[in-house]
């Protein structure tokens, strides 16, 4: 509890740097390009748009307001993905810094998750855009969309302070990770609706697969205009929570030998 604690006191000592760093990683994404932070609007609709004729028009794939609904799962997915993807490298990317002055490595990770959540913001204007436009009109329910951003930024937080952790040791996980994530992204209900697959993927989907939870959760609120259950609810914290609690220990346990990897 003690180490909590402190974690936390430190934490906020460090929260100017924070923000300064995520200032900087938006401020070079978007360097030099013409239209900037318009990309992070036109970047989802142009791929919902390419899906939509893909698997409406040439796979016939029958599911009712289908860009709407590949657009709000897909969101939630791309934020873990940019989020795990960040901090699975941020820290040996970030090792000249670390080498040279003192900072709590764990801002790294949770800086690249927060830079994520930025951007995911940014895309969620797309949603705002293209609903009306499709005849999907949000309800009050549209609201409550920070909920399963919430879920899943702390799911990403966790899961990508276990990757950091082990991309230090083990390089070959940044290229394991590249094949596991297109994997997962297909065994989760984006392009899809969970109710085609056979009862035992169903089960397991919904036992073994987070993201799966959270895209539901998002599509709920956003584009059905649903209040999850207390039960959809608890599923998401557990998995959050679970992931948070997991990787502060495996990067808690392990950050004092990075300097030595890196």
């Amino acid at each position: 509890m003690n180490t909590i604690t402190q974690q936390i006191g430190t934490f906020g000592k460090y929260t100017y740097l924070l923000s300064n760093l995520v200032k900087r990683d938006f401020a070079t994404k978007y360097r030099r390009s013409v239209l900037g932070i318009l990309w992070s609007v036109l970047n989802p609709l142009l791929m919902m748009a390419v899906i939509t004729v893909v698997f409406v028009n040439i796979f016939r794939m029958q599911v009712e307001n289908f860009p709407v609904y590949y657009l709000t799962g897909s969101l939630v997915f791309n934020f873990m993905t940019e989020a795990t993807n960040g901090s699975l490298t941020s820290i040996l990317g970030s090792a000249g810094l670390i080498k040279k002055v003192y900072i709590p490595k764990y801002i790294f990770p949770l800086e690249r998750c927060f830079f994520a959540l930025v951007n995911t913001l940014l895309s969620f204007i797309a949603v705002l855009i293209i609903m009306p436009i499709l005849g999907v009109f949000p309800k009050l329910t549209i609201l409550l969309f920070w909920v399963p951003l919430l879920y899943t930024l702390v799911f990403s937080i966790g899961l990508g302070m276990i990757l950091a952790t082990t991309h230090v040791f083990f390089r070959d996980i940044g290229y394991l990770y590249g094949v596991w994530i297109t994997a997962w992204m297909y065994l989760t209900p984006i392009i899809y609706p969970v109710t085609i697959l056979p009862d035992i993927m169903q089960t397991t989907i919904k036992w073994f697969n987070p993201m799966y939870h959270y895209a539901d959760y998002f599509r709920q609120v956003v584009m059905y205009g649903n209040i999850p259950n207390l039960q959809a609810n608890l599923t998401c914290l557990g998995f959050s929570l679970l992931f948070l609690i997991v990787g502060f220990i495996v990067f808690k346990c392990k950050q004092d030998r990075f300097i030595l990897f890196i």
